[in-house]
């Protein structure tokens, strides 16, 4: 029967954030791991109608004496943990889907908005090889909105840097989703606070609100 074994189209949720074991499912990280001084949390979320994961923590550019000059301060972040299974490592393929949706709520510092970041990693043969996007906040009220990132739209980076020779995403094999705010990029500090309720694969017909790169024009 033609067309029966065409991929669903259907999008398909990666993770939530909405129960104690979804947070497990993640792990956290800031430049104080290395001599930094901000702070990073995720935490479920509790003072709402339905339970969500809430990133908070201070951007601070500042390093400890000692690392003065040696390191950058200004990140923080969280992405999944590996999935180990008797088969090897889980990864999520994406390959039919168009877009990344993630459905978020951002507060904190409003001058820390422009610093947050996507990241993706695939199960390629470079392990520090990250696809990095940045997130575009249309509302400014503190409610909940779906951001839409094209996957054509990602960039990969390497330890921080963009990679001079870009290739095609293996969106296959995706094996980390995560989200970083990089405050010592924009040079920004203060309190951060991001709300995440889930983190979805979708197609065209199902993009409610697409947000446009600023930099793109009108």
């Amino acid at each position: 029967m033609e067309g029966a074994n065409a991929p669903s189209r259907a999008p398909v949720t990666l993770f939530t954030l909405n129960t104690p074991e979804d947070i497990k499912q993640f792990a956290t990280g800031c430049d104080a791991d290395i001599g930094g001084t901000s702070t990073v949390h995720l935490e479920l979320d509790e003072s709402g109608s339905a339970a969500t994961g809430r990133f908070w923590g201070e951007m601070r550019l500042s390093v400890r004496p000692e690392f003065q000059g040696k390191i950058r301060g200004g990140y923080a972040g969280f992405r999944n943990k590996p999935r180990p299974t008797l088969f090897g490592e889980l990864c999520d393929d994406v390959s039919g889907h168009q877009y990344l949706a993630l459905r978020l709520r951002l507060g904190g510092d409003p001058r820390l908005r422009n610093s947050y970041f996507v990241n993706l990693q695939t199960d390629g043969p470079v392990t520090t090889d990250l696809w990095q996007h940045r997130l575009y906040f249309k509302r400014n009220d503190g409610g909940w909105e779906d951001v839409f990132v094209p996957f054509d739209n990602f960039i990969l980076t390497n330890t921080g840097e963009l990679v001079q020779d870009q290739i095609t995403m293996y969106r296959e094999r995706i094996r980390t989703v995560g989200i970083s705010l990089l405050g010592g990029n924009s040079g920004v500090s203060g309190p951060y606070d991001l709300g995440i309720h889930s983190i979805r694969v979708v197609n065209d017909e199902d993009v409610t609100r697409p947000l446009k790169d600023p930099s793109q024009g009108a």
